[in-house]
């Protein structure tokens, strides 16, 4: 093995080693004592599971019910944003219309609202249809993405317009030529989306804190958050909780991994 090879596998090593070390910290911290995080040892002093049936058995932070709350957010926000901004990013990019380019730079100044500006609004939309502590006031809302239709109408650019005029010579129509020609080369940008929708979705926090009044309603961010009082800080079962809270992204990058560094690639958001 040449001694530049050597160097790059022990700088992946290293690298790989930094950004594991968070993780090693949370799962160090969940199966220790609150003396062990204290005192920064890198070792607990004794490995206790007793965390983990902590989190689950606590009936005033319904742990179990909080994780499908955030799975079925995130699932059904994720799937709701591409179904909605694929077909607008399909549009700004080939439907030729009067004053659509107008209409996507609104669309791109939306990015500049601040969300605390409306904030306040969509928090009275959603409790005027009685949506508080309700499945349809958590998704809804977050359906509507700017960042979403620019990635999609970036890929739909850089699509051929050949294949889409040999498909309409073959007596394709606008909808067929979408779903026959369009559609199947965008699995990349929309994994990249999906992605990011995710794990946005997952990681909310403000507005589930908002809409989730009642305790079944509450997401894993919210059940992580009433760790932390102001007489007290479980840090075993804050730890724990937060282990089994990132599990499920994991899981999700693991198996996705291959389309979202092609979605990547192709839409240029690496940087």
């Amino acid at each position: 093995m040449s001694a530049a090879r050597a160097g790059r596998y022990v700088l992946l090593i290293g690298l790989a080693a930094l950004f594991l070390l968070p993780l090693y910290l949370l799962a160090r911290g969940a199966v220790g004592t609150p003396m062990d995080v204290a005192t920064g040892d890198w070792l607990p002093r004794r490995v206790d599971g007793a965390a983990f049936r902590q989190i689950f058995a606590d009936d005033a932070r319904p742990l179990a019910r909080a994780l499908l709350n955030s799975t079925t957010v995130a699932v059904l926000q994720t799937a709701g944003t591409v179904v909605v901004a694929l077909p607008a990013g399909y549009a700004f990019a080939r439907i030729r219309v009067v004053y659509a380019d107008k209409v996507f730079v609104v669309v791109l100044a939306t990015l500049l609202v601040p969300a605390a500006v409306t904030f306040v609004p969509t928090f009275v939309m959603v409790s005027t249809l009685g949506w508080v502590s309700s499945l349809q006031g958590l998704v809804v809302p977050g359906l509507f993405q700017a960042t979403a239709v620019f990635l999609f109408r970036q890929h739909f650019l850089g699509l051929p317009r050949e294949l889409e005029e040999a498909a309409v010579l073959d007596g394709a129509g606008p909808v067929r030529v979408f779903l026959a020609v369009a559609l199947p080369g965008a699995g990349a940008v929309t994994a990249a989306v999906a992605t990011i929708t995710f794990v946005g979705s997952w990681n909310a926090f403000l507005w589930p804190l908002v809409i989730g009044q009642d305790p079944q309603s509450w997401t894993v961010q919210l059940v992580l958050s009433s760790y932390i009082t102001a007489q007290s800080v479980n840090v075993p079962a804050m730890f724990a909780a937060a282990v089994v809270s990132i599990a499920p992204l994991l899981a999700f990058f693991l198996v996705a991994q291959r389309w979202i560094a092609a979605g990547v690639e192709r839409t240029g958001i690496s940087g």
